[in-house]
């Protein structure tokens, strides 16, 4: 067998909700058995890798992100044995599977939790962040949580307040503890040995704070955007300079890259939220001794545009240096890019496709973007989400991309479960089921097979440098260059004609898919509205 230590390099990564997949048993919850059921599908995809969102045992307040035990699968997902012969049958395929790692928090069910919290004295007194109040029994400084209000709860039993920068149910593991990092890490190496092939870090760089609990200064500017969060939050008013991205985090991060090193051919990608994440990004993943790989959420937000996204993927270019990027543009925490950036054509997604599929750097790619799915419309009885049930009805949560799979059109429940599902299935999802695109020429998921079929045909696309050109507005042009072969990508990112002026001629690449191609005279590419086309310089 080829080994291929480097295959994350280039990789397309198919992100499953495991309890948005499929349910195997009828309990209208999906499963790992259900994702299992469904990995001819994946494979069918051309995809590299499944990143399977948290399955660990857990009371489910986050629905998984808050883990009460981290070597274990929870009942409602199946046993270990599930996840055994979900990692063989996925290796079969030729898929890894990465798993989603909580490193920074835990469960406050966690028993970690449940000792440190009984006094100020016992063994795992010091395992997570605790403070005493200020002298008028407000909490230790300013630091917000992510889902609303202060990041510090109190706890009768210690008489302290405790750091949580999530749910007040999500309480952050103290780092500064050696004895904390040494047993996250032997987490991590559990799964590893478990034949796991990456992980994906959530929230990586919340792991360390400042012990001297000093105040966040104020945001320079309330917006939206790599920080992660919308601006009806108040999180979004701080400079989160000493709640996150601490410099302690990078030294940890090399220790658990010397533990991934001991098992080739695995990987991270770490998600970075954060007030300058492209910088983080660049910090996290240089010098081939921390991460492989970073994304953020620049692309995850509500701009759009090909300015924005040459600016965004300038950015981090220029700061990644020996560093390498991992894109998404979906999704389980915000809502679905057909949605978010105002698709009104199938056309239009297959241009955000390939323009994602075509950029330097990893990808990954989340359940339902093949589809074209757009973001659910849900009543406030139905949210489950308790960061949508807190910003309603500004923000709606997280429910509405994260309602079931729709496998079949003509089937309750769209084929995902015999039983009624956590969430509903969204009525206008029918009309993109699987069984129905599966046999259409011109569908969004046919044009997703092809492309990342050609895709990974093409070493120039997986491994190459890029370099953005000038180009008339709402278009997009960059060479993606390889030892001697150089490839040209325009995109018109409109819903008008576009004629784009080259300096030289260019030689379309005939063996792109179908809906791939524009117009050549001379030096001069015309493309239809959401046009695209690829040619070799």
């Amino acid at each position: 067998m080829i080994r291929n230590p480097d295959w994350w390099r280039g990789a397309v990564i198919y992100q499953v909700y495991p309890r948005s997949f499929y349910d195997s048993n009828g309990d209208g919850i999906g499963d790992l058995p259900g994702v299992t059921a469904k990995l001819d599908y994946i494979a069918s995809l051309n995809v590299d890798a499944i990143w399977l969102s948290p399955f660990f045992t857990s009371p489910m307040k986050d629905f998984g992100y808050d883990v009460s035990d981290y070597r274990n699968v929870d009942p409602i997902f199946g046993t270990l044995s599930d996840l055994d012969k979900l990692i063989a049958e996925a290796h079969k395929r030729g898929l890894k599977i990465m798993i989603d790692q909580v490193l920074s928090h835990s469960s406050d069910q966690h028993p970690w939790f449940a000792e440190s919290r009984q006094s100020r004295t016992n063994a795992r007194a010091d395992w997570y962040v605790w403070a005493d109040p200020k002298p008028d029994g407000s909490p230790p400084n300013n630091w917000l949580s992510v889902f609303g209000g202060s990041a510090w709860a109190w706890d009768s039993r210690r008489k302290q307040y405790y750091l949580h920068n999530f749910l007040t149910s999500q309480p952050d593991l103290n780092f500064h503890n050696p004895e904390v990092q040494e047993q996250v890490l032997s987490d991590v190496k559990f799964w590893l040995d478990r034949g796991v092939d990456g992980f994906r870090l959530d929230a990586i760089n919340f792991c360390f704070h400042d012990q001297q609990l000093r105040d966040n200064p104020p945001s320079k500017a309330i917006k939206e955007g790599s920080i992660g969060v919308r601006k009806e939050n108040p999180y979004a008013y701080q400079h989160h300079k000493f709640d996150k991205t601490r410099p302690e985090n990078l030294q940890f991060l090399k220790k658990l890259r010397a533990l991934l090193n001991q098992y080739p051919e695995t990987t991270t990608v770490g998600e970075i939220g954060d007030d300058d994440s492209l910088q983080t990004m660049a910090d996290y993943t240089s010098g081939g001794d921390k991460l492989h790989m970073a994304y953020s959420f620049d692309l995850l937000t509500e701009q759009h545009g090909a300015d924005f996204f040459r600016k965004t993927v300038d950015g981090i270019e220029k700061k990644l240096t020996d560093g390498w990027p991992c894109w998404a543009i979906g999704n389980h925490d915000v809502a679905r890019v057909a949605t978010r950036w105002k698709a009104e054509s199938e056309e239009q997604l297959k241009a955000y496709m390939v323009m994602l599929l075509t950029l330097r750097g990893s990808v990954c790619i989340y359940q339902g973007e093949e589809l074209g799915l757009t973001e659910a419309e849900l009543q406030y009885e139905d949210l489950v989400d308790p960061y949508g049930i807190t910003f309603w009805p500004e923000f709606k949560g997280r429910d509405g991309c994260r309602t079931p799979m729709v496998w079949h059109h003509k089937e309750s429940h769209g084929g995902f479960s015999d039983a009624r599902p956590w969430l509903p299935v969204y009525d206008e999802h029918y009309s993109a089921a699987v069984a129905l695109q599966h046999a259409e020429e011109n569908s969004v998921l046919t044009a997703y097979r092809a492309f990342l079929g050609w895709r990974r045909t093409q070493p120039v696309l997986l491994k190459g440098d890029i370099e953005f050109l000038d180009s008339p507005r709402d278009t997009l042009v960059f060479t993606r260059s390889h030892g001697e072969q150089t490839l040209l990508v325009a995109l018109n990112l409109s819903n008008r004609p576009a004629t784009i002026s080259l300096s030289s001629a260019a030689a379309p690449v005939e063996s792109t898919p179908e809906f791939i191609g524009g117009q050549w005279q001379g030096n001069e590419l015309k493309l239809e509205p959401w046009g695209s086309d690829i040619a070799r310089l």
